[in-house]
This record gives structure tokens, sequence and C-alpha cells, in this order.
């Protein structure tokens, strides 16, 4: 992807490293510290936190150190109704006895195996889910993108219709020359790519049910991963209208049952899908072909915390710049070499020691004009949550949210790295300001070496950014042809193996924060308002707020 700048864009820049290099000559811009980053990691990540697991004694003792961080730093409490934390309502839905599941076609019933054929769930919190020869629908790969001029629904009524639809996007794996081809970024994965974003259309366009087709290039991983991980609970953020908002069923069906499905309705599955990567494309009805779906499941409602704290602005105090990172890892699970502790060392104790060496650092120094809100996020591990209910219910503005600068994983290690990975690289004009402040440092930015994965839609920035808040990511660490990256990725990530040690040093990550404290520090003393590229899949719902910002 491009990292050209407009010379419009060059001009904004370099008034913001003016306002910045200024602080910086009276020594007003303090320094990140490698050490209090690596001791607030090895507090956060040490077995006494228990993996730091979502709705655990972890979680309590990870909110009372945080909570108690922040104070002595001299923050102020950011959450609602002055409190350090807002409570995030999550609904809890797992799998409850057998499911029947079964296709009628041409008069013939045939039982289709939970898992192995079909997973499927529901996040409508209710205890039975029942759908009876409901109609199959193709709808391509289930797009609604007016910004890219794209429409797979075509106004069709799909009420009581279970829709089948491709995944990853119209232009992934496209032939060379094809003229879909690079319309949907090419070989990166947009949000409409991902599996979340096809449930919710699905919900949205009044389908009953949605079932994505599963491939193993298109899906990024096999059958077996999403096999291992079915009967695990769902989460969801509590919803006013769960109805309106969620599918009754939704899930996976493996590619060759689905062609067989289509086989059954007399259509040729592989010039559909041909057909699914124009424009022009219309939903397709499997006549005579119908499915069945029964099956119980246990719904019930936790809660769990997002921990909040504020520097009110001088000049502008209801305008904010945002700082996060998730404190939540995976808790005690299945023992591995007889651990099961999944501590979460660099995923994501080391994010959260970035956010309180922010919040030090802005606390000590001189007050901004914005304000600057810190933020760590409760349950990103089971589906971004904190972050989630923060969007549906912000205790500040998000039309007045200048950006959110998330951290998520920051590597060990004294050699600091010339490249910085931008996750999302050209979506929106942040990664200009960093890649000036970079370049002080003779660093440069590199897009993310795996586009293919959509790692900009699976992280906490995510949320707000559907909500139209510019969202900057540099995974600095983790450019994909490192040793220290591949090594972690193998070993440790999401593994007992995510441990801090006594031999680390925070050297090479400190100097990644440090950049991402001087764009947070530029932006919160400018009149400034960064903003997504021209055509970007999230501009539309920030240009809708553009009146809450004028002068």
């Amino acid at each position: 992807m491009s990292m050209s700048r407009s010379a419009a864009a060059l001009g904004l820049i370099a008034a913001l490293m003016t306002s910045t290099s200024a602080l910086a000559q009276t020594g007003s811009l303090g320094r990140v510290d490698p050490v209090r980053l690596s001791e607030a990691t090895r507090v956060l990540a040490s077995d006494e936190f228990e993996g730091r697991a979502p709705v655990t004694p972890g979680e309590d003792k990870t909110i009372a150190w945080l909570t108690q961080q922040f104070q002595a730093l001299g923050l102020e409490p950011g959450g609602p109704d002055g409190s350090w934390v807002q409570v995030a309502q999550v609904s809890r839905t797992s799998q409850d006895g057998p499911a029947t599941l079964s296709v009628t076609a041409n008069g013939q019933t045939t039982a289709l195996q939970r898992a192995t054929d079909v997973i499927v769930s529901s996040d409508r919190p209710v205890s039975q889910i029942s759908l009876r020869d409901a109609p199959l629908v193709f709808v391509g790969y289930g797009v609604d993108a007016p910004e890219r001029g794209w429409d797979d629904y075509k106004g069709v009524d799909l009420t009581g219709k279970i829709m089948l639809v491709l995944v990853n996007d119209p232009d992934f794996g496209a032939p060379e020359g094809h003229p879909v081809a690079g319309k949907f970024d090419g070989q990166a994965m947009t949000f409409y790519g991902r599996w979340t974003y096809k449930f919710q259309v699905a919900a949205a366009h009044g389908a009953a049910g949605v079932l994505v087709i599963h491939d193993t290039p298109g899906a990024g991983y096999p059958w077996s991963t999403l096999q291992n991980s079915s009967t695990a609970p769902k989460f969801d953020i509590v919803r006013a209208d769960p109805d309106k908002e969620r599918v009754a069923a939704q899930g996976w069906i493996q590619g060759a049952v689905a062609g067989k499905l289509f086989q059954d309705a007399g259509l040729d599955f592989e010039a559909l899908k041909a057909q699914a990567r124009t424009p022009d494309f219309r939903p397709v009805a499997l006549d005579g072909v119908t499915m069945s779906i029964d099956f119980g499941q246990k719904a019930d409602r936790v809660q769990t915390r997002n921990v909040i704290a504020r520097l009110p602005g001088t000049t502008h105090p209801d305008e904010t710049v945002m700082f996060g990172a998730h404190w939540d890892a995976y808790g005690r699970a299945t023992p591995k070499n007889g651990d099961d502790i999944y501590n979460g060392a660099v995923d994501n104790a080391t994010g959260v020691a970035a956010v309180l060496e922010l919040a030090r650092l802005f606390a000590e120094g001189p007050r901004p004009e914005r304000s600057t809100v810190f933020i760590s996020w409760a349950a990103e591990e089971t589906g971004l949550l904190g972050a989630e209910y923060y969007a549906a219910n912000p205790v500040w503005p998000l039309e007045t949210t200048v950006a959110n600068i998330n951290m998520d994983s920051l590597l060990p290690g004294t050699e600091i790295d010339p490249n910085i990975v931008v996750i999302g690289a050209g979506k929106n004009d942040l990664d200009d300001r960093l890649a000036v402040f970079a370049g002080r440092e003779g660093r440069r930015l590199i897009p993310d070496p795996a586009p293919q994965a959509g790692a900009f839609y699976r992280s906490d920035h995510f949320p707000l950014a559907r909500k139209g808040v510019p969202a900057l990511f540099a995974a600095a660490g983790f450019t994909g042809h490192n040793a220290a990256s591949r090594d972690y990725v193998a070993n440790r990530y999401h593994q007992p193996t995510d441990e801090w040690t006594p031999e680390w040093k925070m050297d090479a990550a400190a100097a990644d924060v440090q950049l991402l404290y001087e764009v947070g520090s530029a932006l919160a003393n400018s009149r400034d308002w960064p903003a997504w590229k021209p055509g970007d899949e999230f501009e539309a719902a920030r240009n809708a707020s553009a009146e809450a910002r004028k002068p």
C-alpha cells in the first residue's frame, strides 16, 4: 500500500512538528523509561494475576492495580460518574446439548453434523434456536459497500432465509487483470472480508441466518481451527435489540458441503463464485433446497471492566486524544508442560505498561490543550468486547475524539528496528504524522507484511474506527522478517510461555512508544483533526459527525 503523502498533508505535519519541536527544545517532552516499561510488565504478567482473564479473580486484581497506578500518577477518574471503571455488560452463550441440523433437497432430507459439516451458534440471549425449512440464498460475498460501488444484496428480501456467503473480499485471489483486482485492497483484507462483518450485515438485512462458506486460503486457517474453538462460549455486548442486531443462527459451512447444496439446486457453484466477483451480481436462491437448524444453548450475562483515566485539557477539554491497550489475557487454561497460567506478558501486559508510561509523561509535563484519556480495555481476546461496549456507550464523545492510539504487544529487546509496521497503513493520515517523527530518528514505516490476516480489524481501535474515530496501530517490533517476532509468534503467542523474564530489556519498545507519545502530544496541542483517506470504509462515519468539530 502506498505511503505517499500529499503536499497539503506535508504542510500540516510540518506545522505539527514545529509545535512539538518547540516543546522538545525546552525540555518539556519527557522520555519513555524502558525500566518502568519492564517493571509494569513484570507485575501484570506475574502468576499473582492468574493470566488476567475477564470475570475471574485475575480481573479483580488487575483492575485494582491499574486504578492504583493511575491514581498515584495524579490522573483523574475518566469513567462514568467520576469512577475509574466503565462496567461493560456482556452477553454469554454456550452450547447446551446436541444440535439437529439437516438439509432437504428434491424431497430428500440429509442430516448434517455440527462441527464436522457446519459450525453454528447464536449471539441472541435465548435458550433455544429453531429454524425449520428455511430457504437458502447465495449472497456472494455479503458485501454492502457504497463507497466502493458494491452491493451484493440489491434490495432482495431475506426475511426468514439463510444466507450463504463467500469468505474474504471480492478481490481476494482475483486473477491478474480482472476488473475487480484491487477494488478491495487486493491481498489486504478489508472489514468487508471479515466473518464478523458478514454476520452483522446479515442481521441488518433481516436474514434468519448466515453461513460463511469456508476455504482455507480465503479464511487464512483450516477448518480444524474453527472446530477446535467451536464449543467455547461466545460473547457479545448486551444489545438493546439483539433480535434486530444479530441473526438467529450464524457460523460456517464446509466448502464441499456447500458445493453439494448448489449442485442439488441445479446451480454451478464455480460459475456463481465468478459472478460474485462482479458488481452486477444479484442474490441467487437455491430453489428447492432448505435447511433446518435446532439447538439449545445456555445464555447469561456477565460484567467486565474498562479502566479509564483522564487529564482534562487546558483550553479544549471537550476534545480527546485517546491512548489504549487491552489488559486481558487467557487466564488459566489447558496446561502445557505443567503450566496452566497464560501470563500474556507481550500480549498485552507490554501495551498496558506503555499506556501507564504515556499517562506518566502527560501528567508530569505541561498540561496539553486537549484532554488526554488513557484506557485499559477489557476482554479483547474474547472479541474486543470492552472496546465494543465503549463504542456503543462512549464516556467521552466519539465525535470529538481526535484520535485513538492503540498499543498491542511490544517485543523486548535492545536493538531498535529501523522499520515500523503500521497495521492498516494508508487508511488515515495518522501514519503520515508518525512517519515524520520516525524519519527524524532515521526510521521508516512499512505496511503490514501479512495484510491478508486483516489485523486492523482485530484489535481494540477497530470498534471506535467503525464509528469514525481515526486510529493508529503501529506494531513496531513485528516486521514479519526479524528473528524476534518470528520466534515469539512460533513459540509464545497465546501460550503459557508468554512470560516476563529478568533478562528483558525494553529499550527498543521505549523508542517505539516515544514516537507515539510525540504524535499524541502534537495532536493534543493542536487544532488539527486527523482524517480517513478518501474512499476508506470509515470515512463516511467520520464525515457524518463533522458538524461537532467545527470551530
